[in-house]
This record gives structure tokens, C-alpha cells and sequence, in this order.
């Protein structure tokens, strides 16, 4: 039996061939684009759905709900980081603490934008244009951090490579800019 032969008796049935298998991109990608359209159709929905009153204040409630959830658990994860920056704890312990923190980040991230759309944004003011561009940049870091923790967490205890964590410090750098930078202009908008 030649060694094709047995690599093709080695396959379960419904697994995929090599041929078959998308790049390593592909989901990133897809998920980038969803992100990207998720966005756009909120903002379409901000710029033409007017809430009444009780819509409006369910909405704040979810809107403040959901940024206690998602930056919480931004927070969160980060406070692992420094804690591993601290040499308080091993790349291996950060990264599978943070990995059930992925789920509400998205959680409140997603409830953040969709509650969003019904809280009447002035889409002609730059800050709020600001702000939803913030959110959009967390939104595709948000995809790429995720990424990120997969490979880091592949490393299975071996070091980290130099440009991971470079990666790494970048990722974060660019979610409290773009979280924290989204709070403040909610906050500055809420006092209008």
C-alpha cells in the first residue's frame, strides 16, 4: 500500500482534503467584512429610524449595559497583560484566563452598536463621526486580537517571538485609544 493510500484511509469521512481547506486568512477576512458591514447597516439604520421615547430609553440601558460587559472585559484582559508584564504571571496562565473573556467583549461590543443605532446620533457632528470610526477600528482590532490569542495560544509555553508581542502591544494600544476615545465622545455628546 503506497503511503497515498494510507493517508487517504487515515481521512474520517467529511473531513475536508488539503486541496479543499481554506488559507489561514480567509476567516479573519470574512469576519472583517462582516464587521465592516455590521457597521454600515447601523449607521445606515441611525441615519433613518427615529426611536420614540421608550425605544430611546431602552436603548440607553443597553447601550450602558452593554459598554459595562465589553470594556469591562477589555479591562480585563489588559489587567492580565500588565500582570504578565509584571511577571506575575505566564504568558500560558494570560492567555487561557482571557480566552472566555473574547465572548463578552463581542457581547457588549455588538450591544454597544446596535443599541447605538437608536439612540438619535448627530451623524453631521465630526465627534460623533469620530466615535463611530473609533468603534469601526476596535471592531477590526477586535478581529485581529483574536487571531492574535489563537497563535499565542499555539505557542503551548514556548516564548513568544518578538514580533507577537510587539503585535501584542500594538493590539492593545489601539483598544484603550479606541475605547476609552469612544467613551469620552459619548460622554461629551450625552452633555448636549
Amino acid at each position: 500500500m503506497s503511503t497515498a493510500d494510507a493517508a487517504s484511509l487515515d481521512r474520517r469521512p467529511g473531513q475536508p482534503s488539503d486541496l479543499l481547506q481554506l488559507p489561514q486568512w480567509c476567516g479573519p477576512a470574512a469576519a472583517s467584512v462582516a464587521v465592516c458591514a455590521a457597521w454600515a447597516v447601523t449607521t445606515w439604520v441611525a441615519l433613518h429610524l427615529r426611536a420614540d421615547a421608550t425605544l430611546h430609553t431602552v436603548a440607553l440601558f443597553v447601550h450602558l449595559a452593554s459598554l459595562v460587559l465589553g470594556f469591562g472585559a477589555v479591562l480585563a484582559i489588559d489587567y492580565f497583560g500588565a500582570l504578565w508584564l509584571a511577571g506575575r504571571k505566564s504568558l500560558r496562565e494570560v492567555v487561557d484566563a482571557t480566552a472566555p473573556l473574547h465572548l463578552p467583549v463581542w457581547a457588549g461590543l455588538g450591544g454597544l452598536v446596535l443599541s447605538g443605532a437608536f439612540l438619535h446620533p448627530d451623524l453631521s457632528s465630526p465627534l460623533t463621526c469620530v466615535k463611530l470610526c473609533l468603534v469601526l477600528l476596535l471592531s477590526l482590532n477586535g478581529v485581529q486580537a483574536s487571531v492574535l490569542h489563537r497563535r499565542l495560544a499555539a505557542l503551548d509555553g514556548r516564548p513568544a517571538t518578538r514580533a507577537l508581542l510587539l503585535r501584542g502591544a500594538l493590539t492593545g494600544t489601539v483598544s484603550q485609544v479606541a475605547w476609552w476615545g469612544a467613551v469620552a465622545i459619548g460622554f461629551l455628546n450625552s452633555q448636549r
